[in-house]
Parts: C-alpha cells; structure tokens; sequence
C-alpha cells in the first residue's frame, strides 16, 4: 500500500464508463420491460454503488477511504449497446477512480446476471455478449476551501 499520510485531504472525484454488448433481442426486451429478474439498470445501479464501497475489500492495496456521493447510471445507447457511468467523490487523501472502475465493472456484470437467459446460444454460452471500453473518463481534484 502507498503511504498517503502526508497528501493534502482534497476534493476528489472520478468519471468511469463502460458498456455491454447485448443481442438486439434482449435489448428490445429491456425496452418493454420484460427481463423475468426486473429492471436491470435498477438493479445494475444499486450494485454499483454497493461495489464502489466494497471497493478496498476487492482490491486490497486500495487505501479504505470515505466516500461522499455514488452515483450510477445505466442506459441504452444504441441497439446493441447498453452504457454505465459511475461517478464517485470524496473528500480524501487519495483518488476515487478505482471506486468508479469497480462500480461501472459491477454494474456492467449485474446487467449480464440480469439478462443472461436471453443471451445464452444452444450450448450455454455467450457468443456476443461482451462487456467492453471500461475507462476513467475524467478526474477531478480540488483543494478545500475555507
């Protein structure tokens, strides 16, 4: 683990983006809201945010920092595509992109768990389902002011 003790508590903030690769099928489906397990991008969301806190459990050189605000949202982009963003920020010693990361990589996994019998071919596999382009899209940080 780094040392961050002397770092300046500062405003941190973090951007992260990924998406799915669906069938057109499944995406019609999610359109008209029919997914048998429920709302994906609900649930996608919520895990997302339970992921962003769980984060320096999953990834243990991950300094345990408080986080202020998740946010998490998931769409449709085109018709193979569903997007996430995460936002995450904190008032810290150290950044919150790997909070972001891990809360759009557990979103994106949610919506596959959420939709996966519609995806599945004839042997149980997942052919064209794939989640791809998770980035840091943007980082901010700031220092405090009195």
């Amino acid at each position: 683990m780094i040392d961050i003790t002397k770092k300046d508590i500062i405003y941190r903030e973090a951007i992260a983006y990924g998406r799915i690769k669906l069938r057109k099928e499944t995406i019609k489906l999610i359109k008209e809201n029919r997914i048998e397990k429920g709302d994906p991008f609900q649930v996608a969301s919520i895990a997302g945010i339970l992921a962003a806190k769980k984060t320096p459990t999953l990834l243990p050189m991950c300094h345990p920092i408080e986080i202020t605000n998740v946010s998490v949202k998931c769409s449709i982009e085109d018709e193979e595509h569903i997007g996430c963003k995460a936002r995450v920020k904190a008032i810290a010693r150290t950044g919150v992109e790997m909070e972001a990361l891990t809360a759009v990589s557990i979103a994106l996994l949610n919506i596959w768990d959420m939709v996966k019998k519609y995806e599945k071919d004839e042997e149980g596999l997942y052919p064209y389902t794939r989640i791809e382009n998770i980035v840091v899209e943007n980082k901010i940080k700031k220092p405090l002011t009195s």
